[in-house]
């Protein structure tokens, strides 16, 4: 290949991947077709792609850029897959379903959001999904909300119940 072609795939790269910040590298060596078809049919419903890159002009073409780290990951066969959904954890999720269904499926490291350190695809499997993190905040948000409201109404009811009991006996 020339360096006129490899500058210019390098190139189509880095405008592919401009704002991806969260990725996993993955081996499908030794995979059948129909099964990476499955693959990636699997993984297109959680809104992934699989991409075959050539390791180096990979490598060029994140340097400077968030996934610049994955490029110590690209070793051998590889592929990439990046998704445009919000969470890069519910495709790791599927990826490790995936690897259960093909044994040939080799999970390797991923990147999350820019973060310069790689983990195992599985470590990111493992972790909580976007989804999953706002219904937390919501409930510790509302549970405090009820905790307060609960604290404040205690003492007033109280002092209505014993306003209550002098003006009945009052009476």
């Amino acid at each position: 290949m020339s360096k006129a072609v490899k500058a210019m795939i390098t190139e189509e790269l880095r405008d592919r991947y401009r704002g991806v910040e969260s990725a996993c590298v993955i081996d499908m060596t030794g995979m059948k077709v129909p099964e990476q078809q499955e693959l990636r049919r699997a993984l297109r419903g959680k809104s992934a792609t699989v991409e075959v890159v050539k390791n180096s002009l990979a490598r060029r073409a994140f340097v400077d850029s968030p996934l610049g780290p994955l490029g110590a990951a690209l070793e051998g066969p590889c592929a990439l897959v990046t998704t445009s959904s919000e969470s890069l954890v519910d495709t790791a999720k599927a990826l490790v379903a995936a690897a259960a269904e093909f044994e040939k499926l080799m999970l390797k490291q991923a990147i999350v959001d820019g973060d310069p350190s790689l983990l195992s695809v599985v470590d990111v499997a493992k972790l909580k999904s976007r989804s999953e993190i706002l219904g937390e905040i919501a409930m510790l948000i509302g549970s405090t909300g009820r905790s307060v409201a609960a604290c404040i109404g205690s003492p007033q009811s109280k002092v209505a119940g014993c306003l209550k009991a002098l003006a009945d006996r009052a009476a």
